[in-house]
């Protein structure tokens, strides 16, 4: 079952934040994510919304999202968007 990776960034530095994406999309793809949506507008139907941009990733399982975001790997890439981002991150399985 597919689940899906959500993120949404008040990014604070634009050209240290392009190194992290550089870096963490081919890694991504490595624990076959891919890109479901980039750079979304939000489009608000009832409620609120903050006005960031989401990115979405479409994984194979939560079990891929795990190792991905679990990687030892994953820690230089991570170090990457310090202080260059804050961001939040959800993860769900699909139906």
């Amino acid at each position: 079952m597919s689940a899906y990776f959500i993120v949404q960034a008040i990014i604070t530095d634009q050209p240290q934040y392009q190194k992290y994406r550089e870096a963490v999309v081919p890694f991504i793809a490595s624990f076959g994510g891919k890109f479901a949506a980039r750079g979304a507008k939000v489009e608000v139907f009832e409620g609120e919304h903050d006005t960031r941009s989401v990115v979405m990733f479409e994984f194979p399982d939560m079990k891929a999202i795990h190792a991905f975001w679990n990687s030892a790997d994953y820690v230089p890439i991570k170090k990457l968007r310090e202080g260059a981002a804050t961001i939040n991150v959800w993860a769900f399985p699909g139906v």
